[in-house]
């Protein structure tokens, strides 16, 4: 933290002093951790869970369904990250763009709504018809299991977004 004093002595007998006092290149930033004690925080936690469970147990890769399983997995697990990123650190109160971001953030997670039930359907079509001696079949039908979970927790993550964004909410 800098402080900086200026005096300034215009006539005689009047003295000016000015104070200020700077917090550094990141006083903007504050931790939200109240955030993930609601019911949206909590089901973006839970979605992070799941989604490292689905990508630990879809791979490695053995079938060529998975690497679409994965592609689904990993990349909303950074999205969701980056998503929980913005809530933590309050990036999106400190960030003054005309970015409607409940909107913003109700598409994304509706889409990946929609690429999880792509994805589980096409692990577990994939898997449950695979040779029974086929190596890394029941971890990866547990990976469309959880994946089926993940769908359901985007899904609802999407539900309440669409209420808050009903409701008339920005920010």
């Amino acid at each position: 933290m800098t402080e900086t004093v200026v005096t300034v002595e215009r006539a005689p007998g009047v003295t000016t002093t000015t104070t200020t006092t700077s917090s550094g290149g990141l006083s903007w930033m504050k931790f939200n951790l109240e955030y993930f004690k609601s019911v949206p925080g909590i089901i973006k936690i839970v979605q992070l869970i799941i989604g490292i469970i689905c990508m630990a147990l879809a791979s490695p890769v053995y079938l060529s369904a998975t690497h679409f399983f994965l592609f689904v997995a990993v990349t909303a697990f950074i999205c969701t990250l980056l998503w929980s990123f913005a809530y933590l650190l309050g990036i999106r109160e400190a960030l003054n763009f005309a970015i409607n971001w409940i909107l913003t953030e109700l598409i994304n997670t509706a889409i990946w709504a929609v690429f999880y039930f792509i994805a589980f359907v096409v692990q577990l079509a994939k898997w449950s018809n695979a040779h029974p001696q086929q190596y890394g079949k029941g971890s990866n039908i547990a990976a469309g299991v959880f994946g089926i979970l993940n769908f359901i927790a985007y899904s609802a993550g999407a539900y309440f977004l669409y209420l808050e964004h009903r409701g008339g909410s920005t920010q």
